[in-house]
């Protein structure tokens, strides 16, 4: 194996197709060449170490990141606000992660995703009614990067009138997860800084306005908190709150954006979906399989010494677990690289396992389940205007940054 896949893996040229290259790499399950991090690939390991107690997501448990391409900088320092739950363990992760599933899921808030579905059906009629010109229409830009935002602004409970303000500090951080080699660091660096202080005053001025005149949002059920687990600090709630913005915007961004692209790839699919709206579901599952918005995990590291096959990875070691690649392994999938909606066993790793499993998921399978039967139903006769499409940068949270179509017009 070249001792270069992981340079190839972060490589733009590779980004619209990474997948030979996560073939290549299973055949090294547990890779590491000699000074970077170590790499699992395989289904079931991977499966079994997100569940393992001794894995550790706060990277103060680092010991070195020396040799590692994806060791994080400090963003969050930069602000002072303290980790979100999906860099921290038990048992802080548990209590943050338990008093923010409160007000969104079961059993105390059973009914706030299935709540929002006409709410987001009225979102998804609107931008599809608004694509104009039919001839050049950029799915991200008009639809997928939109809608998300639009959507956690509701989940929130910011008002429609500040949701303009929103999409940009969105946009600014979302812009910073991805390497730009065109742009001044310095200059970046400072925009997003700017973006991160603005949002967190702006949230913390929405907390305290919630604290003293509670809504039915998810913003305010967070601020009074009635629970085993008391309040959360201001702190914490704006780390939860950026939280949920970032980690829910970017990943439904590229699920819808992946997803069309593998409709318009997979034509005799998009004509089903369009006469059977509900192969949603189980399309949208296959293809958190087929095609992850989060490609690999690379903020892991053991608390203990320990063995993966054989190999020992030590303590404080940096881990890179591919999610993607254990999507399409074939000692787990039959025909691992056939998009195929009627796959009878999915139970894929394209949002997590174990305790970091994917928080949103509920609400990003609804969003993509509407979204993409909606364009199936809607759009006549669509086409891509360019295949591949020009990627985002970023390796990990992996995606088209345009998606350009056509149709022949567009059905009430």
């Amino acid at each position: 194996m070249s001792h270069g896949i992981l340079s190839q893996i972060l490589d733009y040229a590779n980004r619209a197709n990474p997948y030979p290259l996560y073939e290549e790499l299973r055949k090294t399950p547990v890779f590491h060449d000699g000074t970077g991090p170590y790499v699992i690939s395989t289904y079931y390991d991977i499966q079994s170490l997100l569940h393992d107690p001794r894995l550790s997501s706060d990277s103060r448990n680092l010991a070195a990141t020396a040799g590692d391409p994806l060791a994080e900088g400090g963003d969050e320092e930069a602000t002072a606000l303290p980790p979100s739950f999906l860099k921290l363990d038990p048992p802080e992760h548990d209590r943050l992660r338990r008093m923010t599933n409160r007000p969104f899921g079961p059993p105390h808030s059973p009914r706030r995703v299935d709540g929002m579905r006409g709410g987001l059906k009225d979102i998804v009629t609107g931008l599809i009614d608004n694509l104009g010109d039919t001839e050049g229409i950029d799915l991200v830009d008009q639809f997928a990067y939109p809608f998300p935002v639009t959507m956690i602004c509701q989940l929130l409970g910011v008002p429609r009138e500040d949701e303009a303000r929103f999409h940009v500090w969105a946009d600014t951080l979302a812009a910073s997860l991805d390497p730009d080699p065109e742009s001044d660091p310095a200059e970046r660096q400072r925009k997003t800084h700017d973006s991160r202080m603005e949002l967190g005053m702006y949230l913390a001025g929405l907390i305290e306005e919630r604290r003293k005149d509670p809504g039915d949002d998810m913003l305010s059920q967070l601020a009074v908190g009635h629970g085993p687990d008391e309040s959360m600090s201001t702190m914490e709630l704006l780390s939860t709150a950026a939280l949920l913005l970032i980690a829910g915007h970017e990943t439904t961004v590229n699920l819808i954006t992946n997803g069309m692209l593998t409709l318009l790839r997979n034509p005799d699919v998009l004509q089903q979906l369009r006469r059977e709206p509900g192969l949603a579901v189980p399309l949208v599952e296959e293809l958190l399989r087929f095609e992850p918005p989060v490609q690999l995990l690379p903020q892991r590291t053991p608390l203990v010494d320990i063995e993966v096959r054989g190999i020992t990875i030590p303590k404080g070691s940096s881990m890179w677990l591919i999610l993607a690649s254990g999507n399409r392994d074939p000692d787990r999938f039959e025909n691992p690289d056939r998009f195929d909606p009627h796959r009878k066993d999915v139970q894929h790793l394209g949002l997590g396992s174990g305790i970091h499993s994917c928080f949103g998921a509920p609400l990003a399978r609804l969003e993509a389940q509407l979204a993409l039967s909606e364009l199936a139903r809607r759009l006549e006769n669509p086409r891509l205007l360019e295949d591949p499409p020009p990627y985002r940068q970023n390796a990990v949270l992996r995606g088209p940054r345009h998606l350009r179509i056509a149709c022949d017009g567009i059905r009430p």
